[in-house]
């Protein structure tokens, strides 16, 4: 991609992987971008994600059968899903609508927009990532899936057959081949899958960090510190105000903040259901075994993902009411079902960590430019695909704001389809 001499000045709400992929992109179009996030780099929902670049991760939660399921989530909080009962019923109004994409017709549909996406998840890295230092950044290994018994792959058959037709592949793996890839799963699992066109970072954290260094050596700012306001001339935002009193002037805001971007809907004249879901992580700095692919245990609900700072052990979410405190007794469950598999883990040094995953009912995130102020891009509600869709969300920003036509269309994604 050319660089493109302009002295534009753009403010990007939000640091974390969207964030700053769109930072990047805007920064390759001759942009003075600015980056304003409260946290340190790499400490953002993305960092507790099993780092895993899910390109074929294209249906929709709202799979068939999910309202029978609710009163399950209700009354086992140790499940892979769990719905607190504090929830309701603020949730219900977003929960009518997720219910609402159950239907073929509308996973099928959904599926496809997602699918447009992902297709070019690894070449809009690709451009990102040859900036940065390190290049093993992101990890080659193709990532497992492991099932307790053939229902349970059976049950996803139609799922799998769906993600061929969208051109991405799966092996199916039995007892020798699943033992052959990772030993420290010998005897203990006879079905399983393999995603070829998936992979892994090395670190999660580590990865945003390093864009986020590539980014600041070329020049961009990271504030850190929170947005208060975004302050309008005429139609358009001119300045954004800091909750350090810093005031800044720019010509363009891209709003990628994940669920924070919700504080500002009004003003962007939208108005998303936008909801943040916790998802738990347990990190093991000294594992004591070794684990050479991503491993998702679909019958648990959660995932093995080896990084360079250790063994992340995490995926099971929650459901929980809007400002309600983390419950790490979940991530304490995920511990449990993960030493029964593994008993000789070593927990020393043991870290918990939560990521709330700024969720739309219809899975789809939010890429589109504000109805109301026409130089504020949206970036936001990806949900667990935030560091799969990432580069691909900032070319796509960097495009809109720069009037170009997107090879995509992105009709799906718009802020008003709710």
């Amino acid at each position: 991609m050319s660089e493109e001499s302009n002295t534009k000045k753009a403010v990007v709400v939000g640091g974390g992987i969207v964030g700053i992929c769109c930072a990047l992109y805007l920064q390759k179009q001759g942009f003075n971008v600015t980056v304003i996030d409260p946290a340190e780099a790499g400490e953002s929902t993305a960092k507790w994600s099993c780092g895993q670049m899910a390109v074929s991760e294209i249906i929709p939660l709202s799979k068939k059968g999910i309202l029978k399921k609710i009163p399950g989530w209700l009354i086992d909080q140790q499940g892979p899903l769990a719905l607190r009962p504090s929830a309701f019923p603020g949730i219900i109004p977003w929960f009518l609508q997720f219910l609402a994409c159950s239907r073929d017709a509308r996973i099928e549909e959904i599926a496809s927009s997602l699918a447009s996406l992902t297709h070019h998840v690894y070449e809009d890295y690709e451009i990102l990532l040859e900036d940065c230092a390190d290049k093993s950044l992101l990890g080659t290994r193709p990532i497992l899936e492991l099932f307790d018994s053939p229902d349970d792959i059976e049950h996803e058959k139609k799922y799998l057959e769906l993600r061929q037709r969208f051109g991405f592949k799966h092996q199916i793996l039995d007892e020798k081949d699943i033992s052959d890839l990772e030993p420290v799963f010998a005897g203990k699992f006879k079905h399983g899958l393999l995603f070829n066109d998936w992979t892994a970072v090395k670190d999660t954290k580590g990865f945003i960090a390093a864009l986020t260094e590539s980014f600041i050596a070329k020049g961009g700012k990271r504030i850190s510190s929170e947005v208060v306001e975004l302050r309008e001339n005429g139609n358009k935002v001119n300045q954004i105000l800091l909750s350090n009193n810093l005031l800044i002037d720019t010509d363009y805001v891209v709003m990628a903040a994940g669920v924070g971007s919700k504080l500002f809907s009004k003003q962007l004249g939208i108005n998303p259901p936008l909801e943040g879901i916790a998802g738990y992580q347990v990190v093991l700095p000294n594992s004591g075994v070794e684990i050479k692919h991503s491993t998702i245990y679909a019958s648990g609900g959660f995932c093995f993902a080896p990084m360079t700072r250790g063994l992340q052990i995490g995926g099971t979410i929650e459901f929980a009411a809007a400002g309600a405190k983390p419950n790490m007794k979940r991530a304490e469950i995920i511990l449990n079902k993960a030493t029964k598999i593994i008993p000789e883990l070593n927990t020393d040094g043991i870290e918990y960590g939560v990521g709330y995953r700024p969720f739309l009912p219809d899975t789809k995130p939010i890429i589109d430019i504000s109805p109301r102020l026409p130089n504020v891009a949206l970036a936001f509600g990806h949900g667990q695909l935030g560091l799969t869709l990432g580069a691909t969300t900032g070319r796509l920003v960097a495009e809109i704001l720069t009037q170009k036509t997107p090879k995509i269309d992105l009709t799906p994604f718009k802020a008003t389809r709710f």
